[in-house]
């Protein structure tokens, strides 16, 4: 690639990266519906034919935000095939896949939460969005499912509680609801919110006396 050609996709990236933000800002502030493509522009610095050119219309701009937020970023990685989620599948016990599983939980959630609170608004106030997320499976309890599975099968595990209420148990307690009930309703800091959850699902999950390894 020539040296012109890469400065013109990283200014494309930066472009891209300035409109989803600016519209992760307003929709959360103002709501989906409420929110005109022009103040995203506004806000971005660009030009409101910019953003029909890189998302082609507010539908596929909201999708794309919900895609970075739960990410992280723009690469195409599926969220199991990310470094956190695979020190979750890989720790040697039960006690360290769970520390694993609620640091990075709630790393997702810091970005997601208030923007999942939004969609659903949306959703239910615009139908032409819910197509952008066919019926089927909740990818949240796919992902968790997966590691509530993981941790049931490692030393440490509570013997009595099977994966599939283990995964419940994960799914309800990592909620961007309860998130959000606690962190902005109730003022918890967020390293208050993970020791909480940590403990929490330790006295669901783990085995009297296994090791409970928490984070900093």
């Amino acid at each position: 690639m020539s040296e012109g050609k890469g400065k013109q996709r990283s200014r494309a990236r930066e472009t891209r990266r300035r409109i989803i933000e600016a519209a992760g800002a307003l929709f959360v502030e103002q709501g989906y519906g409420a929110t005109k493509l022009q103040e995203i522009a506004d806000r971005a610095g660009v030009a409101v034919q910019t953003i029909y050119f890189v998302f082609r219309n507010k539908p596929s701009l909201l999708k794309e935000l919900v895609d970075v937020a739960i990410a992280g970023d723009d690469e195409p990685v599926p969220t199991m095939d990310r470094p956190w989620f695979t020190e979750v599948l890989t720790a040697p016990t039960a006690g360290s896949a769970l520390a694993a599983l609620v640091a990075g939980t709630r790393a997702t959630l810091e970005r997601v939460a208030a923007v999942h609170e939004m969609v659903r608004a949306a959703t239910a106030a615009n139908p032409e969005i819910r197509d952008l997320w066919p019926d089927g499976a909740d990818p949240r309890y796919t992902v968790l499912s997966a590691a509530a599975t993981s941790l049931a099968g490692k030393p440490g595990a509570r013997p009595a509680v099977p994966a599939g209420e283990a995964a419940d148990i994960v799914y309800a307690v990592l909620s961007p609801e309860l998130f959000l009930v606690l962190t902005r309703d109730r003022s918890w800091s967020p390293a208050k919110w993970e020791r909480w959850a940590h403990d929490t699902l330790a006295s669901q999950l783990l085995a009297d006396g296994a090791p409970r390894p928490t984070r900093p």
